[in-house]
């Protein structure tokens, strides 16, 4: 029988997602539950489940959860979720008392980018950036081998960097974030407000009907529209990676999330902006923009290898 096994929990918005995860990143079994987002402790509830039927026939020796929050410095503690009913919430402690087992709590897109540099795109390197492009702009930091958290827990909210001072309202309240020009969200405002012929044949006729799939297939089909909006985000979001990547000086940065599942169509326009915006460019090394390479398992697989301490 398999050894060393943990149990990776991915805590959504609408969808909770687990697995059994050997030290080696295999994934051993897997689950996937409706996520009861409104209501804290249904959700406790239900993770409590989840582990429970998981880990029937495996010896999972602790759990590790990716939650859609800011989690504090205890790895315990969900401080804030915007779309969860999550407010000082001790996740972990509930859990812990739950299932009889050491539970560790972080944040998902922080545990999504450990799985890439454990297991994945940046498994060769020491220091990765992982940037996720899905309906908001997330990701996070490895430096020396190690997640940066902060000094509070919630570092890597890459998403809300200012790119355009006074600009877009951002979802966080601010103006001018990354996020609100470099998402999938950006993307469907932007395809709403100007649709190609393709694009709103896919919506029926009907603007409104617009999702980021649809521009996505659309430019993979050859789609003018459809390929120059993509090419707008992926400029935005090598502008904000050219800027990160100052500060940070990662070896590798992964690009992952639902938009990058366009491939170069995306990628290349990233390359090109951070090419020429990155500060010293020409007079230093180069980071590496690849795609992620685990897919929507990153954040179980990360969250079961941090619980494996």
């Amino acid at each position: 029988m398999t050894s060393d096994l943990t149990c990776g929990i991915d805590i959504g918005g609408t969808k909770i997602a687990g697995a059994v995860v050997d030290a080696d990143g295999t994934v051993v079994a897997e689950g996937r539950v409706e996520s009861p987002a409104a209501d804290a402790a249904a959700i406790a509830t239900t993770v409590a489940e989840l582990v429970s039927d998981l880990a029937a026939g495996h010896p999972v020796r602790a759990v590790g959860v990716g939650a859609a929050g800011y989690v504090a410095a205890d790895r315990s503690t969900v401080l804030f979720a915007p779309n969860i009913a999550w407010r000082n919430e001790p996740l972990g402690a509930d859990l812990g008392g739950r299932t009889g087992l050491p539970v560790v709590v972080e944040n998902d897109a922080n545990a999504a980018a450990w799985g890439e540099f454990r297991h994945g795109a940046g498994r060769d390197a020491e220091h990765q950036l992982m940037v996720t492009v899905g309906t908001g702009v997330g990701g996070g930091v490895v430096t020396g081998g190690l997640l940066l958290r902060g000094a509070y827990g919630v570092a890597a909210e890459i998403g809300h960097l200012c790119v355009v001072p006074d600009g877009l309202p951002c979802g966080c309240g601010n103006r001018g974030c990354l996020e609100s020009y470099a998402s999938g969200s950006a993307l469907v405002r932007a395809a709403q407000a100007a649709p190609s012929p393709a694009v709103l044949a896919a919506a029926g006729g009907d603007p409104a009907r617009i999702t980021g799939p649809m521009v996505t297939a659309a430019a993979v089909a050859g789609d003018a529209g459809a390929v120059s909006l993509l090419a707008e985000l992926g400029g935005w979001l090598g502008h904000g990676i050219a800027s990160l990547v100052a500060v940070l000086d990662p070896e590798v940065v992964v690009v992952g999330g639902g938009v990058a599942a366009a491939g170069d169509l995306l990628l290349a326009p990233v390359r090109e902006a951070f090419d020429r915006e990155l500060t010293g460019r020409g007079f230093r090394p180069r980071a590496a923009i690849v795609p992620a390479v685990l897919g929507n398992r990153a954040g179980m697989i990360g969250a079961a290898d941090l619980a494996r301490g």
